[in-house]
């Protein structure tokens, strides 16, 4: 069995969301809090969230993922953009805590110049102020391809960003095949050994959630461009046999390829077959 899904929109709200995704052959989804390029958040509709929950617990849902503006930079050199990335995450937060024990997934943020080392504390600092000990979401940051002054492009800024938050008891990590692969890790000729380095960095038990795609590019590109699965340079093969690794039993595996409904729907099936073979 795999927990498989894409990103929905929340626009008719959440119970829609699941009831798409019970539709689309799948049992876990993702979607954007708010715009994905900023904006304000939907607001929360008590008995349409308790519908949601109703329908997870009946359908047997995996974990949702949850998934932060892409504008939100908790390290950027301009200190207003990280006042406001800090307020998009705070109240994001907020609103996850009326879906209980879910995930919420963002991109760390990208240094501007200032270097890796001085974004790994600002990142840590605005999860400090926006973290608390009770909180019943888990927040993930999500492994990042290397692009520009991205932070989180191997495993040891992420860990170097948990170490220095308070309640990392709360945090974990969302591994995005694509990005890891552009970043230069190579899940196809060594997946076991790419496992093994996070185990001994990070350790599997942070490891909560996959962003599955193929990708355009060639194995440390640096360049982040998602391709829809077996289309990419990764390849059917080796995305089966990650799906099918038991480090990754139970997870969620979000597909974030560049397709419409009907791609979504075929690279489900697709996918649910491999566990039926």
């Amino acid at each position: 069995m795999i927990y498989i899904g894409c990103h929905l929109s929340v626009t008719n709200g959440y119970e829609a969301m699941g009831r798409k995704m019970t539709e689309f052959g799948g049992n876990t989804f993702a979607w954007f809090t708010r715009n994905p390029r900023g904006g304000k958040s939907k607001d929360i509709d008590p008995d349409d969230v308790r519908a949601l929950s109703e329908l997870l617990d009946k359908k047997k849902f995996g974990k949702l993922v949850a998934h932060g503006s892409y504008t939100m930079n908790l390290c950027s050199a301009n200190p207003d953009t990280r006042k406001n990335g800090l307020e998009m995450l705070q109240k994001d937060l907020e609103k996850m805590e009326a879906i209980p024990d879910q995930y919420y997934n963002f991109h760390p943020g990208s240094h501007t110049g200032q270097g890796a080392d001085t974004g790994i504390e600002q990142i840590a600092e605005g999860l400090n102020k926006a973290l608390w000990p009770d909180m019943h979401t888990t927040v993930l940051l999500e492994t990042m391809a290397g692009k520009g002054s991205e932070v989180g492009r191997n495993f040891e800024e992420l860990k170097k960003i948990i170490d220095l938050v308070d309640c990392n008891d709360k945090l974990g990590v969302c591994l995005d095949t694509c990005h890891v692969w552009d970043a230069g890790y190579d899940i196809v000729n060594d997946l076991e050994g790419v496992i093994q380095k996070f185990d001994k960095i990070i350790g599997l038990d942070r490891l909560k959630a996959l962003h599955f795609n193929d990708s355009k590019n060639i194995c440390g590109a640096g360049k982040d461009r998602h391709e829809k699965l077996g289309q990419g340079m990764i390849g059917m093969q080796a995305m089966k046999k990650i799906a099918m690794h038991p480090a990754f039993e139970n997870k969620p595996f979000i597909l974030e390829t560049p397709n419409e409904d009907e791609g979504y729907i075929q690279e489900i099936a697709t996918v649910k077959s491999w566990f039926n073979d």
